[in-house]
């Protein structure tokens, strides 16, 4: 009898640890980028400036963004995300901001990929710098 409780608790326990799965390893990054007209390709002369404080939720895959923007030539007309490039390379949109000053946005893995090894950027475009007026690397 004592085998059996024995076996038939293990067995129990085994089940319910099956059934709920284990805990997702989770952790949250903390990301920034500092953006001014000196790290646009080509650099300009833009006296902007703006600030993007992100996190990234690795368990959701959710990136999320609270940004302040000053002292460009006008209104952005656009702002992105680019990657995969290195500091002093171009690269094309990977996630539209349809917000600076907030948002979020789900990336795939091969995005994530990417922000995490520091190879996305932040890029403001103004109607004077269609290309872009200020740009800042993210990093952690």
């Amino acid at each position: 009898m004592t085998l059996f409780l024995r076996t038939g608790l293990a067995g129990a326990a085994f089940a319910a640890l099956v059934l709920t799965g284990t805990p997702a390893l989770s952790e949250t990054v903390n990301l920034k980028a500092s953006l001014n007209g000196a790290a646009e390709v080509p650099p300009n002369l833009s006296k902007g400036t703006a600030s993007v404080a992100a996190t990234y939720d690795t368990a959701s895959r959710k990136l999320a963004w609270k940004g302040t923007v000053s002292g460009l030539s006008g209104n952005p007309t656009a702002a992105h995300f680019h990657g995969p490039a290195e500091p002093g390379k171009n690269a094309g949109v990977a996630i539209p901001i349809t917000s600076i000053s907030s948002g979020e946005a789900t990336l795939t893995d091969a995005q994530a990929a990417d922000l995490l090894a520091g190879m996305w950027y932040v890029n403001i475009h103004t109607s004077a710098n269609p290309a872009g007026e200020i740009r800042g690397q993210v990093t952690k």
